[in-house]
C-alpha cells in the first residue's frame, strides 16, 4: 500500500478506506501484468466520478449563473470537464506519481498523458464519493476544478462553437449537424471558403473563413445565435 499522506493533506481529505483510494490510481494496463492477483482497475470509479463531476458542475452553474442561457452553461460545463482541463488539475495534485501502470505504459510516458491523468482524476472523485459521500466530493470539485471557471471565461476557453452546436443539435433535435461547401474562391495562397451549417436538409447559417475549418466554426457560431441557443 502506497503512502498517500501527502496527497490527503493536499486535498484536505483523510480516507477511511485506503484501498478505495489506491484503486483510483490503478490503470487497466497494470491489471494486464497482474492477472489472478485480485487487483481491480479504476474504470468503475472513473465511471462514477464522471457522473458526480457532471452533477456538481451543473448544479454550480445553475445556481451561480442565473442569467445565463442553457447553451452558454453547457459551454462552461464542457470546458470544466474536458480532458485537457482535468489533466491540468491532476498535474497540480501530482496524480501521475501515484499511478499504477504497466511497464510498457510507464516507459511510454503514461504518467504525463492527458487522457490517463484526466481519467484518473475522475476515478479519484469517484473514490472520494464512495468513501466520504457527496458533500466531500462536491467540496473537492469546487476547490480544485470549479475555481478555474473565471479563468476559462476570461480567456474564452469555453468557446468551441462546433462542439456546442453539435451537442445542442443532438440534444434538442436529435440530429447531428453537417457542413457543406457553399462556395470557394481565391488563389491557393489566399482562399476564401463559405460553409453552410445544416440540421438535416435545412441550412441554418453560413460562415466564411480562410480554411474550411474556420468557415465551419464561423457557421456554427452563427447557427447557435440564429437558433437562440446562446
Amino acid at each position: 500500500m502506497e503512502n498517500y499522506k501527502e496527497l490527503e493533506e493536499k486535498i484536505g481529505i483523510t480516507f477511511k478506506n485506503k484501498e478505495i483510494l489506491e484503486r483510483s490510481f490503478i490503470h487497466k494496463s497494470y491489471i494486464n501484468e497482474h492477472k489472478g492477483k485480485g487487483v481491480k482497475d479504476n474504470e468503475r470509479l472513473e465511471f462514477l466520478g464522471d457522473a458526480v463531476l457532471e452533477l456538481v458542475a451543473t448544479r454550480h452553474l445553475y445556481f451561480n449563473y442565473p442569467g445565463q442561457q442553457e447553451g452558454t452553461m453547457t459551454a462552461f460545463r464542457s470546458a470544466l470537464v474536458k480532458g485537457k482541463h482535468l489533466a491540468e488539475v491532476a498535474r497540480e495534485l501530482d496524480v501521475g506519481n501515484y499511478l499504477f501502470l504497466s511497464k510498457g505504459e510507464d516507459n511510454s510516458g503514461g504518467r504525463s498523458k492527458n487522457y490517463i491523468l484526466a481519467n484518473t482524476l475522475e476515478a479519484l472523485i469517484g473514490a472520494i464519493y464512495v468513501d466520504q459521500g457527496y458533500k466531500h466530493a462536491e467540496g473537492f470539485i469546487e476547490r480544485f476544478i470549479l475555481t478555474k471557471l473565471d479563468k476559462i471565461i476570461e480567456k474564452g476557453l469555453h468557446i468551441d462553437s462546433k462542439s456546442l452546436f453539435q451537442e445542442l443539435s443532438q440534444e434538442k433535435e436529435d440530429i447531428t449537424p453537417e457542413y457543406k461547401i457553399e462556395s470557394e474562391s481565391g488563389p491557393d495562397h489566399n482562399k476564401k471558403f463559405i460553409m453552410g451549417a445544416y440540421i438535416g436538409s435545412k441550412l441554418i447559417a453560413k460562415g466564411t473563413g480562410s480554411s474550411k475549418q474556420k468557415a465551419e466554426d464561423n457557421a456554427a457560431k452563427k447557427a447557435l445565435i440564429k437558433k437562440g441557443w446562446i
